[in-house]
Order: C-alpha cells, then structure tokens, then sequence
C-alpha cells in the first residue's frame, strides 16, 4: 500500500449550509441549486427545510451560539434585530439593482440606507368577495366596494341580509393580524414608523383604520380574536363570509371550493393617494463569522437573479419582485393579477424594528382591545405608540 492512500489530492470541497423556512425546499430551488453546484464544485450546497415555527428562532439560535449557518431564508423583519446583534452581514445594492425592484420592495430589508438580506418573496393582498352573497344581500355581485365607507356598508347589508357575515376580520394573537390591520394603514396613506425612525403610528390616517376596524367587526365572524388568516379565509372558503381580505391563492382555492367570487384592490381610506397594499418580503440572509460570507452572498443573488426569481415565482404562485416584462403578459393573460400589482405603487413595507416580536405584540393587542371593547381606537392608538418607543 502506498505511503499516500487515502491522502486526498484534491482541495477539500467546502460547503454551504441553507436553512430554507417551510415543509419542503421548492423543486425550482433544486433545480437552481444543482446548476449552481455544476457552476462551482468546490462549493456544494447543504439544503435544510424547517417549518415556519420553528425556522427563525432556529438560524438565530445557532447564530447566537457561535455556530451560525451560512444562508438561510427568513422574514424580513427580522433583519434588523439580526443586524444590530452582528448576526448578519450586509448585501449592499447596486442603485441599478435597487431600480430593478418593485418600489418600496429595496425598504423591506434596509435601515440607515443599507440592505441586510436578498428579497426572496413577496406578497400583497386585494379584497375579495362572495357574488352570491352580494345578490342574496340585495348588492350588485359584479361591483366591489371601492372605499371603506362602502366595504362597512356591503358587510352590514351581508349581515343583515343573509345566513353569512359580512367580512372576514383578523384578530387572532399571531403574527398576520398585524399584518392585516397594516393594509388598512397603507390604504389611507399611514406610517408606523418614518424613514428617519420617528414613531408615527399616532395619527389621523391610522386612527381612521383603527376606528374602521372598531366599525366593521360588528359585521364580521362572531370572535374575530379566535382567527388567523388562513383560519377566515377558510370561513370564506365555506361560503359563509361576504369578503376577505386575501393573497393571489385566495382566488384558485375559491374556485376549487366552488365560490363565485370577484378580486378587487382594497378599498380605500379617505386619505388614501391611491390603490395600496402592505408589501411583506421574505428574504435570504448571509450569517455573520463563517468565513464563507462573500460566497453566500454570491450563492444567494444566484438564486434570485431575474430570470431564477421569475421562474420560482411562477412555481410558488408570489406577486413579482420586479417589473418585468413577462409581467405585463400575466397579467393580461390573468387580471385577477391586476390589483395585486397595481396596489404596489402605493403600499408600504413591513416596518422594521430593533425588537420585531415587541412591534408585533403591541399591534396585535392594540387590534384586539378595539375589537373586543376594551379600549377606545384614540386610547388604544395613544398607548400602542407609546409602547413602541421601546421597539423601535
């Protein structure tokens, strides 16, 4: 036997750690993954799925540990408590790569003018309604309401009309109730927090969303605590709601439900300067201390490359990150995509605080005292912007 058996000649291969959150790695990303390994041999990627309740406390965990992974996917909010605990690294953007982007999608993983992750996924929301439920109610099922006054009154005819409720409200302790009452924030022109860091949640056009709430839960499913998201849009599903507010997904999953249903931007505020929506992004983010960053990073705008990134929106059923030019075509092809584009130009991103899980407590409970009756919108509204001073 020679002196040298099982020596390796070769440079030791390296590899890259990916935690991606959620039951299973897209078969895209496979895909994208194997070309990126054929491109670079000596970097295979080790790919890890881990379910969304566990996946962000897990990265941070390991990060805080000392044994971070190279890139994982993670909710945008998350990125500025990651970067002010140097867990992240920075990903700065060309201004040619910022202009590539949706507007205000750049804002979702940026504070002090600098970007902490890749957008990844994007998600906006339109109002979609019953049809039947509209006729049954006396309402024309092919007109959605256009402003809240209008979404109020359509609920309390479905309400009075029918055996349904009129809306689907949100109110559950979980993360998408803050989520929620953001899209009736940027339907009326509303901030949480302004780009200099100033809380500004205390004000006339988020008072009038808070106040809409107030009116519009009399309307709504009997407990609205009791319910996340997925959980109304079900009730929806089943025939018994007259609108919700919903995802691109809403639509095909009402279609397999047999539901005649309509798709519309959301209705607008009285300060409102047009259709808008909250723009929620997930993202991937390059760990601190590896001593892999740079290939991570080149790993991670890889995978999201436009034509990568328009491919693995198509297979996930996400709005576009970018106005591209195939955009255009899906949409004349399929207008149910319409309003969930045209709301960008004047949707808001996801605020991002130092404290991301305090920022949504506060706004869950500010919801639920208003929902409930335990609190006036002025008092609540008063004393959740207080709170958030300790977040921001």
């Amino acid at each position: 036997m020679s002196g040298t058996a099982g020596v390796t000649s070769a440079v030791q291969a390296e590899e890259l750690s990916f935690t991606v959150c959620g039951d299973e790695v897209d078969p895209t990303w496979e895909g994208f993954i194997a070309e990126w390994e054929e491109q670079n041999p000596d970097w295979p990627v080790a790919t890890e799925a881990v379910g969304w309740g566990q996946c962000q406390d897990k990265v941070t965990t390991l990060a805080a540990a000392g044994s971070p992974v190279d890139l994982a996917y993670v909710g945008s909010r998350t990125l500025k408590q990651l970067a002010l605990n140097d867990l992240i690294v920075e990903i700065p953007m060309s201004q040619e790569e910022q202009d590539a982007y949706y507007n205000y999608v750049p804002e979702t993983v940026s504070f002090d003018g600098t970007q902490w992750g890749v957008p990844v996924a994007f998600s906006t929301k339109a109002l979609f309604w019953n049809k039947d439920l509209f006729e049954e109610a006396g309402l024309d099922p092919e007109t959605a309401p256009t402003t809240w006054e209008e979404e109020i009154d359509f609920a309390r005819q479905i309400e009075e009309n029918t055996d349904a409720d009129g809306f689907g409200l949100v109110a559950k302790t979980f993360d998408n109730t803050m989520h929620q009452f953001l899209h009736w924030v940027y339907t009326n022109n509303g901030q949480v927090i302004d780009d200099e860091g100033n809380i500004v949640l205390n004000s006339p056009q988020v008072l009038a969303a808070l106040e809409a709430i107030q009116e519009i839960t009399q309307y709504s499913e009997e407990g609205p605590t009791a319910y996340e998201q997925n959980e109304v849009r079900a009730i929806f599903l089943d025939g018994s709601l007259g609108m919700v507010h919903g995802a691109i997904s809403t639509g095909q999953l009402a279609t397999e439900a047999g539901i005649n249903w309509g798709v519309a931007p959301l209705p607008l505020g009285p300060d409102a300067e047009g259709p808008g929506t909250l723009l929620i992004t997930d993202s991937l983010a390059v760990f601190n201390g590896t001593g892999r960053e740079e290939k991570a990073i080149e790993l991670a705008k890889f995978l999201t490359s436009p034509e990568r990134q328009w491919e693995y929106e198509q297979s996930a059923g996400l709005t576009p990150l970018r106005p591209l030019p195939e955009v255009t075509t899906m949409m004349e092809q399929d207008p149910t995509w319409v309003p969930f584009i045209e709301s960008i130009e004047y949707g808001g991103p996801e605020p991002l605080f130092t404290d991301y899980q305090g920022l949504q407590n506060t706004m869950i409970e500010m919801v639920q005292s208003v929902v409930t009756g335990q609190a006036e919108p002025q008092e609540a509204l008063e004393r959740a912007a207080s709170e958030l001073e300790r977040f921001k």
